[in-house]
């Protein structure tokens, strides 16, 4: 259940706040610092080949989770994950062969996109909670605090399909870099308590996405996640976090454009 509770409030922020390669075309309304902050990070989709470290764990502190993973865009799809270790250990075969697979359908989003003809901003945001879905409201989104380095904006969120997500419950906040114009930080809060399918209630969360400079000549990168996240069920409270690192970094040109052509960026992150 720690997982559970926990992989709910993760995909909320990375699905919801980080899938900027789908920036809209129009930028109407959107302001101009937060527009480019978050078409740096389209411009710079698979261009990062980095070492991923992945960790859970419970409200006692009990590690539950432990992956190490090296990802690079450059390679074939099928050799762009790679395992170093699974829950503490080096992998197996069959492990190695599930993280194949893995690339191997992501090559697979790729050729729709580039089938359909598909751009980068080519979508609004969504994430899903509870069977429905919710997009990030770009155009009306507010200043909440400012200093002489940066600007950090209040991101509202909104219903799209016929189930109710409760986006009241939700803060979603994007601070930006004057200078640079691109994201340093990216947060999401729970509010206040809610219920997932009228048995799990939602106490308390929070995720954060860090941004660090790698190399001055381009725009920062997507540096660490973190976040945790408490709820209950019946009269049983439980909790847990989630600690993801990524470094060595490596600039490099996507296995998408070894032809020297550009298609389309994916429509969602791999972590």
């Amino acid at each position: 259940m720690t997982r559970r509770i926990f992989v709910f409030v993760f995909f909320l922020v990375t699905l919801g706040a980080l899938r900027a390669e789908e920036t809209p075309n129009n930028a109407e309304g959107v302001p101009p610092l937060l527009y480019d902050a978050l078409a740096k990070i389209a411009e710079n989709f698979d261009r990062w080949a980095y070492t991923e470290t992945r960790q859970v764990t419970d409200d006692k502190g009990k590690v539950e989770e432990d992956t190490v993973v090296r990802f690079d865009p450059s390679q074939p799809y099928a050799e762009q994950y790679t395992p170093i270790r699974i829950k503490g250990k080096p992998p197996t075969e069959r492990q190695l062969k599930e993280y194949r697979k893995r690339g191997v359908k992501r090559a697979d989003r790729v050729a729709k996109d580039e089938a359909a003809g598909r751009e980068p901003g080519s979508h609004i945001p969504q994430f899903g909670v509870n069977g429905g879905t919710t997009s990030i409201d770009l155009a009306h989104a507010v200043v909440v605090d400012e200093t002489a380095g940066s600007i950090t904006y209040e991101v509202p969120l909104r219903n799209d399909g016929r189930a109710t997500i409760p986006v009241e419950k939700f803060r979603l906040l994007a601070r930006v870099n004057r200078e640079r114009r691109a994201f340093e930080n990216i947060a999401l809060k729970v509010r206040s308590g809610f219920r997932v399918k009228l048995v799990l209630k939602v106490k308390s969360g929070e995720a954060n996405i860090d941004f660090g400079v790698i190399d001055p000549k381009h725009a920062p990168a997507l540096t660490s996640i973190s976040g945790d996240a408490t709820a209950s069920v019946m009269f049983m409270t439980f909790g847990g976090s989630f600690d993801l690192k990524r470094a060595e970094f490596k600039r490099v040109k996507p296995y998408s454009e070894r032809f020297g052509v550009k298609i389309g960026p994916l429509k969602a992150l791999d972590f």
